[in-house]
């Protein structure tokens, strides 16, 4: 669910290359040196990572706390999904727009090129920022103080506390 509306998010917001057609069904960059690669994988980094902080904490709270570590795999094979859906659907959205433009457009005819994600590590953003949220939960709830069992320092041992050098023989008596 998470996936989709991240792919249509990005499909909305990330700027395409501008392309010109230059023969049937052939096209080529207006500008060479077009930023809109960068700027559409940036933007796919942003909105999963978005995506994985919101997952890991909304796991963590409903989830993890719960069920354990089994809830933590679920969560972060979910988010490998999520962010593999993300990227179809986003892919795809205007993708057949694009291939009729390309087949039906005269010569010289201005279009926006579809949507591609380049960088392709930008996909372990979601599931990596969703084991982090959870990792540093885990880390930042604590554990429970165990009981203390033996004497405190500083304070004068009981008769039945062993100090761990000295064994309790016959009474007065020590032995090493």
């Amino acid at each position: 669910m998470l996936g989709v509306a991240a792919g249509l998010i990005w499909a909305a917001v990330a700027p395409r290359a501008l392309l010109q057609e230059i023969g049937p069904g052939e096209a080529q960059l207006v500008n060479a040196e077009s930023n809109a690669f960068i700027l559409a994988d940036a933007w796919f980094c942003l909105i999963t990572a978005l995506g994985g902080a919101i997952t890991g904490v909304v796991g963590y709270r409903l989830l993890v706390r719960r069920v354990g570590w089994t809830a933590t795999a679920g969560l972060v094979l979910g988010a490998v999904a999520a962010s593999l859906l993300a990227l179809w659907t986003g892919g795809n959205i205007g993708l057949g727009t694009y291939h009729h433009l390309l087949a039906a457009s005269p010569d010289g005819a201005f279009f926006r090129a579809s949507l591609s994600l380049g960088a392709k590590s930008a996909l372990a953003f979601w599931p990596g920022l969703t084991s982090v949220v959870i990792l540093l939960a885990e880390y930042g709830r604590g554990r429970p103080a165990l009981p203390v069992t033996g004497s405190v320092a500083g304070t004068a041992a009981g008769p039945d506390s062993a100090s761990g050098i000295w064994t309790s023989g016959s009474e007065g008596e020590q032995s090493s």
